[in-house]
């Protein structure tokens, strides 16, 4: 004989709207795999006489206390969104030995080892999936189903609000500006967009998946992170003529005794499967001893997937941990391990200078580079977007250390005839060319 499983929602905005609406629908497909009924019994929300689609003034409550207190209630779903008072909620829920399914990756970017602690300790669970890339169940497989690999490496296409920015300056001529325009007017990007275009977002979620593919407790802060902010209709082209696309890439890397991790628009060859992920799709491409290369593709965001991924984890939890205990990582298991620093990290590089149209200019630069242990790989002129006698240069180096990059750019800005330094991007891969 099933049980009605009693469920608190903390939060009724977008995303709360679609668990709500998507509930009732599935309801009847858990009663028949799970032998239960989920009830939704309270939900949180700042104003309990706004009129909301799917539930009644009974469910609505402006009190945290009356869901904690709700001994029926055995699971709660927060999708507040931001820190506070969501990490403060999520701890006491947890001390109250209520299971917990949250969407909530600044939380658990930031506090996630602690929760993961207090979870283990009241014989509960927090449950995350849609914390990283939406729809698309990778949480899960990273605690399970990977555990018998060493993993090395995460790649991974994790925002996308930026990904529909870069596919539309990818498609045709458009400047970061208008692409941006129009994220907002479709409402992928919120009106205050800093936090994606940033790389904010994909830091948060980045610093989740290293904690699970790795066991390294990362702070997002850390992060070697540059947004997309500067990335021009002419960068584009220059990638294109070269084989490549641009991307919004997150990466962490093991290697030795530390691991590299950074979230930086970076070229990757048309040829690779990331390259072809448009649009707000996401993509997580993960790499082990066993596995070889794993790549999972999906919608990374909006209310639809996003409680989709709740739900999963909410029927995850009725089918096979409710009053079973923990399921969770506790924070003792977590490993401090060094990130490398620019001293240590490799890659090649674009570049892109604009500069005076003279003999001699290239010679300067090549010298400038080489001094610095930075070799030319290939050179694209070109006056196109440039303005009276200047030309822009776009150069693809050699396997260099991002210092030993950084370095050479601030000699080569003292040459008279370098203009202006347009943009330096990382160039996925480490084979030479």
């Amino acid at each position: 004989m099933g049980q009605k499983i009693g469920i608190g929602m903390l939060g009724a905005g977008n995303v709360g709207g679609g668990v709500v609406s998507a509930l009732p629908t599935l309801n009847n497909r858990y009663l028949n795999l799970t032998g239960n009924e989920l009830e939704l019994l309270k939900v949180l929300v700042r104003d309990i006489n706004k009129k909301r689609i799917g539930l009644n003034d009974s469910q609505l409550t402006s009190e945290i206390d009356d869901v904690i207190s709700d001994k029926s209630i055995q699971i709660v779903i927060e999708v507040l969104g931001n820190e506070q008072p969501a990490c403060e909620y999520i701890k006491r829920c947890l001390d109250a030995g209520k299971y917990v399914v949250t969407a909530n990756k600044e939380v658990m970017a930031k506090h996630g080892a602690e929760l993961l602690d207090v979870a283990h300790k009241n014989n509960v669970a927090i449950f995350f999936e849609a914390s990283v890339g939406g729809g698309i169940p990778i949480i899960g497989p990273l605690m399970r189903d990977f555990g018998a690999n060493k993993l090395t490496s995460v790649t991974a296409i994790i925002n996308g609000t930026t990904n529909f920015i870069l596919t539309k300056m990818s498609e045709g001529d458009i400047s970061f500006e208008k692409a941006l325009i129009e994220a907002q007017n479709l409402g992928y990007a919120e009106p205050d967009p800093s936090s994606d275009v940033e790389g904010i977002d994909a830091a948060y979620k980045l610093a989740i998946l290293c904690s699970l593919a790795f066991g390294f407790d990362v702070d997002p802060y850390s992060i070697d992170r540059q947004g997309i902010g500067s990335v021009a209709e002419q960068d584009f082209k220059y990638a294109h003529d070269l084989g490549y696309t641009i991307k919004l890439l997150s990466t962490a890397r093991l290697i030795d005794e530390s691991f590299s991790v950074s979230v930086k628009p970076t070229l990757i060859h048309l040829n690779k499967s990331l390259a072809k992920v448009d649009g707000v799709l996401n993509a997580i491409q993960i790499e082990g001893d066993l596995i070889d290369q794993v790549m999972f593709v999906g919608p990374g965001a909006g209310p639809q997937p996003t409680a989709s991924a709740v739900l999963a984890d909410v029927l995850e939890l009725v089918r096979n941990h409710l009053d079973r205990g923990s399921y969770s990582v506790d924070h003792g298991s977590l490993k401090s391990m060094s990130v490398q620093s620019k001293n240590d990290v490799k890659s090649r590089y674009y570049l892109r200078l604009i500069v005076q149209d003279q003999v001699g200019v290239l010679a300067g630069i090549a010298q400038s580079l080489g001094d610095h242990g930075v070799s030319i790989a290939s050179m694209i002129q070109s006056g196109e977007f440039s303005i009276g006698d200047t030309v822009e240069l776009v150069l693809t180096t050699h396997l260099a250390y991002e210092s030993a990059i950084l370095s050479a750019i601030e000699h080569v800005k003292r040459i008279d005839a370098v203009q202006e330094v347009g943009n330096i991007f990382p160039i996925d891969g480490v084979e030479e060319i």
